[in-house]
């Protein structure tokens, strides 16, 4: 193999899979010279790749752990799991699956061949995923679209619904995408009313970049504090609810202090067998609120607000009926 380049790639591949290879194996692989390799895997480490060579009829050369992440080389079906994988966790708000997460995706999925996106598309519609995420689901292909205009950065248009059902066209500067709690939102700064907005993930579509491009504004402050500001300005619900749990038996949401939803103040009262009273603040309806406490599958009573008592006996009589 002549070409430079795509022997380094090659060789890259090779080295990228958990095994350490003898030197002749590559150079047999590759059609060069050992001293070929050796030049090779020189230029390799100039390029940031930690390559650890060792001596020995048994020596060999392998890919180990450096002090920053070099680019990687990815065949066909990693590239095709990685984006699916990406994909199912981005389309809830799951915790651990933050920002960054939705910027490797818009990365990945702009350099994938046609082919493959094609192939990741067909995987994702036929697949549906059983899950018990507490949000409302956002499209994957809406979140990384935001997420290069913010990389940009370049100005995005979309329709968005208000909570009122209103319907609007949107021309925005994005600013940052925060994953909060159970929901997705976006910090940007809107032209037309010239003033920085929230808006929930869940409710834009259609969602495009422009194509031009913009000097970031300043936020007046942090976008998680902006985002969290934004969510108590609607009207909210003071929850007190008390499970026949234990703490450790709650789900996430309700054992922490979920942005999405206020603060939450989750006490134990006694030791693991006896009850745990959750506090917080929720803008949910409280319908949805008290179907996402059933889901628990624990006991509870309800001690406010009476919007919630009203809604779970509704519910329970809706239940009974059917």
């Amino acid at each position: 193999m002549t070409d430079t380049p795509a022997r380094l790639l090659s060789l890259l591949s090779l080295l990228q899979t958990p095994r350490e290879w003898p030197g002749s194996e590559l150079a047999e692989r590759l059609r060069v010279s050992s001293r070929t390799i050796r030049r090779d895997i020189e230029r390799l480490r100039e390029l940031g790749y930690p390559v650890e060579a060792t001596l020995g009829a048994e020596g060999g050369y392998r890919l180990v752990a450096g002090a920053a992440m070099p680019p990687l080389l990815l065949d066909d079906e990693e590239a095709v799991a990685i984006a699916v994988g990406l994909r199912a966790g981005a389309g809830h708000a799951i915790e651990g699956v933050e920002e960054a997460s939705v910027r490797a995706l818009a990365k990945l999925e702009q350099v994938l061949p046609s082919r493959l996106r094609h192939r990741v598309g067909a995987l994702q519609s036929a697949t549906v995923a059983l899950t018990r995420g507490d949000g409302p689901s956002v499209d994957p292909g809406t979140l990384t679209t935001i997420a290069a205009a913010v990389a940009g950065p370049e100005r995005l248009r979309f329709a968005y619904e208000a909570r009122d059902g209103a319907r609007s066209r949107r021309l925005v500067e994005p600013y940052r995408l925060v994953s909060a709690g159970s929901r997705w939102y976006l910090v940007a700064y809107d032209l037309e009313r010239g003033d920085w907005r929230t808006f929930r993930v869940d409710r834009v579509g259609e969602a495009f970049a422009t194509g031009a491009r913009f000097t970031p504004r300043e936020l007046p402050m942090d976008p998680q504090e902006f985002v969290r500001r934004g969510v108590r300005g609607r009207q909210t619900y003071a929850v007190e609810v008390t499970f026949a749990a234990g703490r450790a038996e709650l789900p996430k949401w309700l054992r922490d202090a979920a942005v999405a939803d206020g603060e939450a103040d989750a006490n134990a009262d006694g030791d693991g067998g006896g009850g745990t009273r959750v506090r917080f603040d929720s803008g949910d309806a409280p319908e949805w609120l008290v179907a996402r406490l059933a889901l628990t599958g624990l006991p509870f009573t309800v001690q406010a607000p009476a919007e919630l008592t009203t809604a779970a006996h509704a519910l329970a009589a809706r239940l009974a009926r059917a």
